[in-house]
């Protein structure tokens, strides 16, 4: 919500570039879209690799 009101406030402000940022926003985002599939996968792993080295401890009982 408060997004769209400064949209609003800088279409008032400035529409060239509120329609700009209007119509380059959803571009800007497919373009970033492939890193934040990488992100995703990184933390996946780093996670798996975290559970597969605290499992003898988990298996162990210790906290």
């Amino acid at each position: 919500m408060l997004t769209f009101i400064l949209w609003l406030v800088l279409f008032f402000l400035c529409w060239p570039l509120a329609l700009a940022a209007f119509v380059l926003y959803p571009l800007v985002w497919i373009l970033l879209l492939p890193f934040r599939l990488i992100g995703l996968t990184v933390e996946g792993i780093f996670a798996f690799l975290k559970a597969v080295i605290m499992l003898p401890a988990r298996i162990a009982g210790v906290k």
